[in-house]
């Protein structure tokens, strides 16, 4: 009896992941992530983002020039592959996230006991792509509005938010993804994450989340505070 509940928990747990994985139309695949030391070592993403196109994802690098607009940025999700591999094997499993750096989706681990790294990786990452594959991906074809205001992010047209200059250049450092942005003490201000559109970023710090954009020639950091937009001018040297 009790192998029988998991396994009806299993296909719902499937098919509630399903049902959120279908509102997304396009997914995005880093160049590199976290736990690689160079661009698409081992081609871990070159495999990612065939097998997604194999299971009926359009799935395009966060390198490529993606034309979309401020409204349809939250169509995309991200993809990540997250290290977990222990002492005597390699683990790798898959996330999914929207615009809000939400979770949407994430396999089940893969791995391998093989040696060879470069086998072990792609082992390993085979296996956690089974259980996405396992979703049936198929697109819905609904707007992003239609499937619930959760899955949207933007901004009013009317709200009102507070400016803050920040007088002091901020220096932008490389990182996976993006670039972290030190003042000169030096400390990590922000780090400030890729997006498929030019010049906007989705930023974190210690404290707030919010996005890096290019305006006017001129960058901004927003992000809410009690429910008030904030707004403040950067100076960043890249």
């Amino acid at each position: 009896m009790k192998n029988i509940f998991l396994l009806l928990f299993s296909l719902c747990t499937a098919v509630s992941f399903a049902q959120n994985i279908n509102a997304y139309e396009f997914v995005i695949v880093p160049t590199r992530f976290e736990f690689q030391e160079s661009e698409n070592e081992y081609r871990l993403n070159t495999l990612v983002k065939f097998r997604l196109e194999q299971y009926g994802f359009k799935a395009f690098y966060t390198s490529d020039e993606l034309k979309t607009n401020y409204d349809e940025r939250c169509r995309y999700l991200n993809v990540d592959v997250v290290n977990v591999s222990g002492l005597f094997s390699t683990k790798l499993y898959v996330v999914f996230k929207d615009c809000k750096k939400a979770i949407i989706y994430q396999s089940a681990v893969g791995s391998s006991k093989v040696k060879d790294y470069k086998t072990a990786y792609a082992e390993a990452l085979e296996e956690a792509l089974q259980s996405v594959k396992a979703l049936n991906y198929k697109f819905d074809g609904k707007k992003m509005e239609e499937v619930g205001p959760a899955l949207k992010l933007s901004v009013p047209v009317a709200v009102e938010k507070t400016e803050i200059v920040m007088e002091n250049a901020l220096f932008a450092q490389p990182i996976a993804n993006g670039f972290q942005l030190i003042d000169t003490t030096p400390k990590v201000v922000l780090k400030i994450f890729r997006t498929s559109q030019a010049d906007y970023y989705t930023a974190t710090s210690e404290t707030k989340n919010g996005v890096v954009f290019k305006k006017n020639g001129e960058w901004f950091f927003e992000y809410y505070v009690n429910d008030q937009l904030i707004s403040e001018k950067l100076t960043i040297k890249f």
